[in-house]
């Protein structure tokens, strides 16, 4: 991952923030590359999901609108939510080397040897991954004669994480070459505070949000009552979120700052497990459609003893990037059921508010009941179940994806190391970007073969007529071969190059990165001028 991300910083895709300072731990920058890159892949998201949804499981249209809430809210949000009081993780410190770690993240391996406690640890993501690690570990000691190695042959050996370690037992650092001891488990949350006002008090307290999804749910019933929309329908919003990381890692996988793509689809309790599984179906499919192999996608359903305490069913949308040996999360799909909305008409006092009334049923059916004010029929005490027929509280189904967690997936889908002949017929090493052409930051690069003849004035014509239309590039220095080698190494999916041959009949030749001729280059074949802008269309149009 170092030479990756040496060669993202290198070619202009991301930058560790601040970098001239010494860098930010947990936040990076975009370049002109990687802003494109992102921008196409919220765009994309966008309009599949937003603008453009696929039919729903019964073939009706899909009803989607979008927000762009602010990042700082009322504080109460985050109390209604949990977050203030349930957002937080154990945390452990090492008091020699410093390093702070999740306690559910550390494993031990204990015994009682001689009448004392000795004790070893690892990091890991569960005690199942930890155990056979912890006894590797034990099995090297005992090999050099270390006193820990007797723990292989001890009768009681357990395994315990920091969060569970009975009080007194040893703790020590699982740094390599550390031998520091770590501390009990404290509190950390996971929010930024900052403060709004003059003052810095307690009373003016704010967060940063962790999450886009409170947002929707805050403006539920503003959305409601400035739309036409009937459930079922969704709320989508792309923002930054914060999260205030213990050991951001992995380059930008787990950042501080980051940006979520989200959903929060509203329908009916009798018919959201069909709608929680249209929409986890439908965002594993989405991945595949912009580039990503299937083979390395792995869509799990998590088990019971997973689940949040709000959740009905969730799927992770995983993917095997290459500093893991397991799939990690890019989607969450999950069925929330009506805890959120609950929560905040709860704390709001605001229940009527966020209740649904469905006026198109009650309408339809009022002439039976022969009344035509729903609170004229509740005054006749009608059952739970006959209300909850015309009013009740939607089932919400979120699809959440991080913007930056598909970028870094793009990326390194994308990166290939191949051998490509030169024009003596010898191998030579290349790196190439096979970006899908929606996401490629640079759609097309225009070349005039030489800066003579009128062809860069016709490179040139052509370039600003592209221009208003995709990002494309316009290169006349060097040869051919090696204008063509610097757009392999960014991603560009087509080159078109003017020469002779265009002054005569208007054909241009056009190359394209993914298609190999049976000479192992990229394919060319001439077509016309005007032509190029349809091409380039067809490749970009979504499948």
């Amino acid at each position: 991952m170092a030479k990756f991300a040496k060669f993202c910083k290198d070619n202009g895709f991301i930058f560790q923030s601040s970098e001239i300072y010494g860098g930010l731990n947990g936040f990076w920058d975009y370049g002109p590359l990687g802003v494109e890159l992102k921008r196409n892949i919220k765009d994309a998201w966008w309009l599949d999901m937003v603008r453009n949804p696929p039919p729903g499981p019964d073939g009706q249209e899909i009803r989607m609108v979008g927000l762009d809430c602010s990042i700082i809210m009322n504080p109460k949000v985050w109390k209604a939510s949990g977050h203030v009081e349930g957002f937080s993780d154990p945390m452990v410190d090492c008091l020699k080397c410093k390093k702070r770690f999740r306690a559910d993240k550390v494993h031990f391996a204990a015994a009682k040897i001689d009448d004392a406690t000795r004790a070893l640890s690892v990091e890991a993501d569960n005690q199942t991954d930890a155990e056979p690690v912890l006894r590797e570990k034990i099995a090297k000691l005992q090999k050099k004669k270390h006193p820990l190695g007797a723990l292989a042959t001890a009768t009681d050996l357990q395994f315990f994480s920091a969060s569970n370690l009975p009080h007194g037992y040893p703790r020590p650092c699982p740094s390599e070459d550390c031998d520091g001891t770590l501390t009990e488990p404290r509190a950390f949350n996971l929010m930024f505070e900052s403060h709004a006002g003059p003052i810095a008090s307690e009373e003016n307290k704010v967060y940063l949000r962790p999450e886009t999804a409170q947002g929707i749910f805050a403006n539920y019933r503003n959305v409601l009552n400035s739309t036409r929309l009937k459930l079922p329908f969704g709320i989508a919003q792309i923002g930054k979120a914060f999260r205030n990381e213990i050991n951001p890692r992995n380059f930008t996988f787990r950042s501080r700052e980051f940006e979520q793509m989200e959903i929060e689809f509203f329908c009916h309790p009798g018919e959201s497990m069909k709608w929680y599984e249209y929409w986890r179906d439908l965002r594993k499919r989405w991945y595949s459609t912009l580039g990503i192999k299937s083979d390395n996608l792995k869509p799990r359903e998590q088990g019971t003893d997973e689940l949040a305490h709000y959740s009905i069913g969730t799927t992770d949308i995983e993917y095997l990037f290459p500093f893991s040996d397991e799939p990690q999360e890019l989607e969450g799909v999950a069925h929330r059921g009506a805890f959120d909305l609950n929560a905040h008409a709860k704390h709001s006092g605001k229940v009527d508010d966020l209740a649904y009334f469905d006026e198109e049923l009650w309408n339809n059916d009022s002439q039976k009941l022969a009344t035509r004010s729903f609170k004229e029929w509740l005054k006749g005490n009608p059952t739970a179940d006959e209300i909850g027929r015309y009013k009740f509280v939607p089932h919400v189904i979120e699809p959440s994806a991080g913007a930056d967690r598909f970028t870094l997936a793009v990326l390194c889908e994308a990166y290939h190391e191949d051998k490509v002949p030169d024009k003596d017929g010898k191998l030579e090493e290349r790196i190439v970007m096979r970006f899908h052409p929606r996401l490629a930051p640079v759609k097309c690069a225009i070349f005039p073969l030489v800066n003579k003849d009128g062809m860069p004035e016709k490179a040139l014509k052509l370039y600003r007529e592209l221009k208003p239309l995709f990002n494309v590039f316009y290169d006349d220095k060097g040869a051919v071969g090696r204008r063509y080698r610097r757009q392999d190494e960014i991603g560009t999916p087509f080159c078109v190059t003017i020469d002779g041959e265009t002054m005569q009949n208007d054909s241009v030749t056009i190359r394209e990165r993914d298609t190999i001729g049976p000479d192992g280059k990229p394919a060319q074949r001439r077509i016309n001028l005007s032509e190029v802008k349809d091409v380039i269309f067809k490749a970009l149009s979504p499948a």
